[in-house]
């Protein structure tokens, strides 16, 4: 009898908790729920609603004094169609908007931990640090993701209501129908997402190095600027392709005719050239933490 007694199989209660143990999803879940009641979820997420509304407010004024310079890309179709109006946004978000909405949660997300002493709690929950970081980054990603798509949500519909949904110029100048246009704004917003991805990965590592929130936050936001100077420095023309500023115009190869795959299909290897090894770097350094002291 003794003999057969170890083969006798598991109790379901032990096979029920074996199968309920918590992983990435728990933890993804769990950082979901957090953010929820978070003050700087919604400061990011409100900027991301209120920036398109008053663009478009400003469209109105600027148009009804007359003042209608085509000084940039898709300016002369601002009062023709109100598809354009994301598209402007990404033009000009690009350099410090979006980047600061994607840090806000991004450069938190591990340093929180930190400042409010709660990591080794989370480390005792029967999780693996790997399971906690990877629960913890893809909610980063999330909230981005969320945040560039209410974005351009909220500016097709309220330059819609302001210029109406119609047919929209691409790039090359040729005309395409509001339909079309729509499928390429959210195309466009899709691309956007692969060097927003990026400045998730770079904030996510400042969060894990600096275990401060506004280090990481301000952090996350010079190096992106940084980028940008870099591009406009005489000497160094030959490093703009390369540099993670410029994969931000990506997206603009889906607005010519055929479509220019060519920049979308470079943004996706530079930006991995960035931002795998910032993930990497900041997944050591948080399996190596030492939480002993709290």
């Amino acid at each position: 009898m003794s003999s057969g007694a170890g083969t006798l199989p598991a109790p379901a209660g032990a096979r029920l908790r074996s199968r309920s143990r918590p992983g990435v999803a728990t933890v993804y879940r769990w950082e979901l729920f957090k953010l929820r009641f978070q003050k700087r979820t919604y400061l990011g997420l409100g900027a991301a609603a209120i920036v398109p509304i008053l663009f478009v407010v400003a469209i109105h004024f600027r148009h009804h004094r007359g003042d209608n310079g085509n000084d940039f890309a898709f300016a002369s179709y601002l009062t023709k169609s109100g598809l354009v109006v994301p598209l402007v946004l990404l033009l000009f978000g690009a350099v410090w908007m979006f980047p600061l909405i994607t840090a806000l949660v991004a450069g938190d997300i591990f340093a929180s931990e930190d400042h409010n002493g709660t990591l080794k709690t989370v480390l005792t929950r029967s999780l693996e640090r790997w399971q906690i970081f990877a629960g913890k980054a893809l909610a980063a990603l999330t909230y981005a993701i969320v945040a560039i798509f209410i974005s351009g949500t909220v500016a097709v519909i309220a330059g819609c209501i302001e210029s109406g949904f119609n047919s929209v110029q691409t790039l090359s100048g040729t005309i395409v129908s509001a339909p079309k246009g729509l499928e390429l704004v959210y195309m466009s917003l899709l691309i956007y997402l692969i060097p927003i991805a990026t400045v998730v990965c770079i904030g996510v590592l400042l969060s894990t190095i600096t275990r401060n929130s506004a280090a990481a936050v301000v952090g996350t936001l010079m190096i992106s600027l940084l980028f940008q100077l870099i591009g406009i420095l005489p000497g160094l023309s030959a490093t703009v392709p390369y540099l993670l500023s410029t994969q931000f115009n990506a997206w603009q190869g889906l607005l010519r005719q055929p479509i220019d795959w060519a920049p979308v299909v470079r943004a996706a290897w530079v930006c991995a050239m960035y931002g795998i090894p910032a993930l990497v770097a900041a997944f050591l350094v948080f399996l190596r933490r030492d939480v002993a002291g709290g």
